[in-house]
């Protein structure tokens, strides 16, 4: 059984048809490309906005008491003045 490979050809009026739909298509296409981008831009925007409305910034504050007119501190850094005049610090 073989089949006929004959070229059919088609009237120029189904091409052009075809290709208008075509070029329909791909229009519409770009115009969702181009919607996604800006979207993702935007939510990225967004969630930049949202987690810099956030304040971390922590403050402690602790008071300490030593014996012999020492100030020992263990870790971090010391800032202010002390009560008494006689402190040392390491």
């Amino acid at each position: 059984m073989e089949e006929n490979k004959e070229n059919t050809p088609i009237p120029y009026f189904v091409h052009e048809m075809n290709m208008t739909r075509m070029e329909i298509i791909v229009k519409r296409l770009w115009i969702t490309v181009i919607l996604l981008i800006l979207l993702l831009v935007g939510s990225n925007i967004a969630w930049i906005v949202y987690e810099n409305s956030f304040i971390d910034s922590i403050s402690y504050e602790a008071e300490q008491d030593g014996e012999n007119n020492e100030l020992n501190i263990v870790g971090g850094d010391m800032y202010g003045k002390t009560e008494s005049k006689g402190n040392k610090i390491p």
